[in-house]
């Protein structure tokens, strides 16, 4: 067991130590091989069919970073440590952020495509749901001043939230009742190959080392925050005492008999 701890303490400090070459090196050079590869004669408008090294990678993306979500709101349920909570927070942020994007790129890829900004597709719709699903976590976040309250309420919601999530995403539009514009079988009938699926790999694996590493940045900011609150909330709590402590006057300084007379 200790070899096996040892082993992924080296595997860590090798990745710090060339994660960020990695990716100031590659995405250049990933997003130039993008612009090699041939256009998707599939597609409408050909050169458009691009839009997917970015559209893809955000999903995929956005549900790891949910998924973490969940798993930072469940430990601080179990802990009520508010190490977790801004872990869940932090990784949320990130994960809207995604949404955002995918929701973006995909409007954009349906009027090139579909000649439509916004056609009611269901893949549309249901993903219009999920964004409104997690606006509403950050509504809840802000509606509660009390650290606890705000950390508890929005860990709940957050596990209440990630099923739908999921069923929108990944079921829904999938369903054999549903009629979608929306491909759905590219991914698992591995109809992506060649150029497009290796750019597509490159981008899904050199953006998310560029969000981990934002993310660690984040979290490292919030908990000095949060340990900067705290020790100046134990230095001025002894000044209230202090002031709101009764006056004992001592002993010495009393009026002697001879004094008072």
């Amino acid at each position: 067991m200790e070899k096996l701890i040892k082993l992924y303490q080296a595997v860590v400090t090798v990745w710090n130590k060339i994660n960020r070459p990695l990716l100031f090196i590659g995405m250049p050079l990933a997003i130039w091989h993008s612009y090699l590869v041939g256009d998707a004669q599939i597609f409408i408008r050909p050169e458009y069919a691009r839009i997917f090294f970015w559209h893809f990678p955000g999903t995929i993306i956005l549900t790891i970073n949910l998924s973490a979500g969940l798993y930072f709101s469940w430990k601080y349920l179990q802990t009520r440590d508010q190490s977790w909570d801004i872990r869940s927070q932090a990784v949320h942020e990130f994960a809207m952020m995604f949404i955002i994007l995918t929701m973006i790129s995909g409007v954009f890829f349906s009027r090139v495509q579909w000649n439509a900004w916004w056609q009611n597709d269901p893949r549309q719709v249901s993903f219009l749901l999920v964004s409104t699903i997690y606006i509403a976590f950050f509504v809840v976040r802000s509606a509660f001043q009390d650290p606890d309250k705000r950390a508890k309420q929005s860990a709940g919601f957050a596990l209440a939230a990630f099923l739908p999530f999921i069923f929108f995403t990944f079921v829904f539009s999938r369903l054999p009742q549903v009629d979608s514009f929306h491909p759905k079988d590219t991914i698992p009938k591995l109809q992506l190959k060649g150029d497009y699926g290796l750019v597509t790999i490159e981008l899904l694996i050199l953006v998310g080392i560029l969000t981990h590493w934002v993310y660690n940045l984040r979290v490292r900011a919030m908990l000095l925050e949060h340990k900067s609150e705290n020790l100046n909330g134990n230095l001025e709590s002894p000044r209230r005492s202090d002031v709101n402590a009764p006056v004992v006057r001592r002993l010495s300084d009393a009026p002697s008999d001879g004094e008072s007379n």
